[in-house]
């Protein structure tokens, strides 16, 4: 049997990938430091499977991440732990960095010692397609340079610089992947999507910034975490993939397919209004990725449509809203950024 592990795995994606992992009869390793956006909620359905385990600690703490590889000898390391809320980055710049650069630094350090012992093992670094910044036309290839708008984006830029570098200087295996806004099931509601849905359960306003026209390509979960998977078998060691749906919707359109979704299944209070905020600063307009690559070389398309992920996606926030509960209500409605 094969055993990965999984950092960051009390988070959106993390947990998700996790669930993919264990039902493909993989024994996974969950490595977290438990921060405000780790949720247990998130991992409750296999916290009794026999093929799971849970780990506390920081990519950051060399010592102990080294102790976990040699125990456990994971064939794969699917590296999601990070910071990742553009908001917060520009308040807390500095925990960014942390997290992002030197914790990435650090394990990086980690697995090239594990690698020179354990030569089956290979490492999937997964990252952002704000790393590109604003893509006022077209769609941005993995050939494009690096141009981030934010202290978010800049510290996982550096990061996909580090784990390059590491592949050319000390021949680890590595591989990186961009891309672009996930949502779905165990969103934490500092993000949009599950933000809007809150507010539509609590009739409140739905806050849009700017004019709302800020487009994103967005991809349901489960078909990133195919993504990663594929690439983890089939991926070229030192490449760069970018995963993403073709599919750009801007912050209006996703309030009223949401809204539209909702009607369905409860009566919408009359304050459920979208409502324009001040901006973002540094708000790029748009992100849009070219994944060619990917679906050439490795037959991979995302398979969900918007309209069928935000139906599951509401269902489940609707049948899951003690979700909610286990987060801090100033983290879901205290706005960040805000200079």
């Amino acid at each position: 049997m094969q055993t990965f592990i999984v950092t960051g795995g009390l988070g959106f994606i993390g947990s998700n990938l996790i669930e993919l992992l264990l039902s493909k009869n993989f024994k996974v390793i969950n490595i977290d430091k438990v921060s405000y956006a780790s949720n247990f909620y998130n991992t409750k359905n296999f916290t009794k499977n026999k093929n799971y385990t849970f780990i506390k600690t920081d990519i950051a703490n060399k010592k102990k991440i080294l102790k976990i590889l040699n125990k456990y000898k994971p064939h794969g390391i699917f590296n999601l732990a990070a910071e990742t809320h553009v908001d917060r980055s520009i308040d807390s710049p500095d925990e960014f960095i942390k997290s992002n650069v030197v914790g990435v630094l650090n394990l990086l350090e980690v697995f090239k010692k594990f690698f020179k012992k354990f030569k089956k093992t290979k490492l999937v670094h997964v990252s952002t397609d704000e790393v590109y910044g604003d893509i006022a036309k077209g769609r941005s290839s993995e050939n494009w340079p690096y141009k981030p708008s934010s202290p978010y984006a800049a510290s996982k830029a550096s990061s996909d610089h580090l784990v390059y570098a590491y592949v050319r200087t000390f021949k680890i295996p590595a591989i990186v992947t961009n891309c672009s806004n996930n949502y779905g099931p165990k969103q934490h509601p500092e993000k949009l999507i599950p933000k809007l849905i809150y507010n539509i359960f609590n009739n409140k306003e739905l806050p849009i910034y700017g004019n709302g026209r800020n487009s994103r390509e967005w991809i349901f979960v489960r078909d990133h975490c195919e993504a990663l998977f594929k690439i983890y078998k089939n991926g070229e060691i030192g490449e760069f993939y970018n995963i993403g749906s073709n599919k750009n919707l801007n912050n209006i359109q996703i309030c009223k397919k949401l809204l539209n979704v909702a009607k369905k299944y409860q009566t919408v209070g009359k304050k459920v209004k979208i409502r324009f905020v001040k901006d973002r600063p540094g708000h790029d307009i748009r992100y849009a990725l070219n994944s060619n690559k990917i679906k050439k070389k490795m037959k991979w398309n995302a398979k969900t449509s918007f309209e069928k992920g935000i139906l599951e996606t509401f269902i489940w926030y609707l049948e899951n809203q003690n979700y909610y509960k286990q987060i801090s209500k100033k983290d879901i409605k205290n706005r960040l950024g805000n200079i």
